[in-house]
């Protein structure tokens, strides 16, 4: 550290988001004219639906450009439970709803309201990057359940069971999940829901951001649904930047206990206060307004999934399972690392050949990457070919 610069002993726990950061790069070699493909970004390509971005005008011809509530206004608050029960199947009532600037902040808002230090939060890896970089920002220490492609990426009962400790106070749930895609059968919530009724100190945050981008049969399952007695532990965190292609709106939604609620918001009454006014307005329409695009997308995004999944499978020394839902694979190369030393430096000699990825190992996974399948099918086609052409 430079003479003079000082920074928290919080801070310096986490470490930048590594998602962010290969972007970051990517823009910048495009900026200095180099040809690059950027698969490392979490974002749908389509554009925000028409009736959204009328929304939008509308908030601004009519000045809505004050302050809220802190908890959101009460039109996109009810909205919110509007989108809950119709996506998730959960009925809560808008009082138990918190508006937040983009689902990262309602997480990062639960775990800091209710944690403390010694406290252990219990983390499927892979994971989202960012959710143990909050655990660790807040004191608390991330306890890794790993799983694997044959436990198609989720966490067994007696895996939980044998990691819960009188210090757990979280399970950090991700259906369908960054960055694997893998989702949450109601079967096996309510086999994990048999475990956690043994241990009443633990909560449960579930992320359902990616609930509405699902391509398996049947219902979405959701914790809170499925045990519907361990709700008042429930946090379920959901947004409008994956289902809407509005991720630079910044609005999350989560719904859960009062006390939880209220606590977040204290929180948020500090740090933000509202989310943006405009964004608000844009985000009821997006939830209460037409969804029938999301069919068409969903079934483009579906086909994606299929031509990457078979062009990475037909590539030696590359793998990687078919996802439930979300626009991700977690592509395993094991067999190729020993050229490369680790998956970051794949990841680099990725780059070097105009694809960004990210390292598997930032998302707690080992010996790969994740790619976003959320382009069109020429810049895919590009992309795996110059993969290909990288590792040949």
């Amino acid at each position: 550290m430079a003479e003079g610069e000082h920074v928290s002993a919080a801070l310096r726990r986490i470490a930048p988001s590594r998602t962010n950061a290969m972007t970051d790069r990517a823009f910048a070699l495009r900026a200095g004219g180099r040809d690059v493909i950027s698969l490392s970004v979490g974002e749908p390509d389509f554009a925000t639906p028409d009736h959204v971005k009328a929304a939008v005008v509308a908030a601004l011809a009519a000045n809505d450009t004050r302050y809220t509530a802190v908890a959101g206004t009460q039109a996109l608050r009810e909205a919110a439970t509007l989108h809950f029960a119709r996506d998730l199947g959960l009925v809560v009532p808008s009082s138990q709803v918190i508006v937040s600037a983009g689902g990262k902040q309602a997480i990062f808002h639960a775990l800091l309201a209710t944690l403390d230090p010694g406290d252990e939060v219990l983390i499927p890896a892979p994971w989202w990057v960012s959710y143990p970089q909050i655990v660790r920002f807040a004191g608390a220490e991330v306890v890794a359940l790993p799983t694997t492609p044959a436990t198609g990426y989720r966490v067994a009962p007696d895996q939980l069971a044998a990691a819960i400790t009188p210090r757990t106070r979280w399970l950090l749930l991700n259906s369908p999940g960054n960055p694997t895609g893998a989702t949450y059968p109601a079967a096996d919530l309510a086999a994990l829901a048999d475990v956690l009724r043994r241990h009443p100190q633990v909560l449960v945050l579930s992320d359902d951001i990616y609930a509405p981008l699902r391509y398996t049969p049947g219902a979405h399952a959701t914790m809170a649904v499925v045990a519907p007695d361990l709700a008042p532990r429930v946090l379920t965190v959901s947004g409008v930047s994956k289902s809407h292609a509005m991720t630079g709106f910044r609005i999350g939604v989560a719904a859960g206990p009062a006390w939880l609620i209220d606590a977040m918001g204290k929180l948020q009454s500090h740090n933000s206060g509202n989310a943006c006014s405009i964004a608000q307005a844009a985000a009821v329409a997006a939830f209460t307004g037409p969804q029938d695009f999301l069919t068409d997308w969903r079934d483009r995004f579906r086909a994606r999934r299929d031509r990457v999944v078979a062009a990475i499978n037909a590539l030696p020394g590359l793998s990687t399972p078919v996802p439930d839902g979300a626009f991700y694979c977690m592509i395993d190369a094991t067999p190729l690392i020993d050229r490369f030393g680790d998956d970051e430096a794949l990841a680099m000699h990725l780059l070097d050949h105009g694809v960004a990825v990210v390292a598997a190992s930032a998302f707690g996974g080992h010996n790969g990457f994740r790619i976003s399948f959320a382009a069109d099918d020429a810049i895919l086609d590009c992309a795996i070919a110059r993969i290909a052409k990288a590792l040949s």
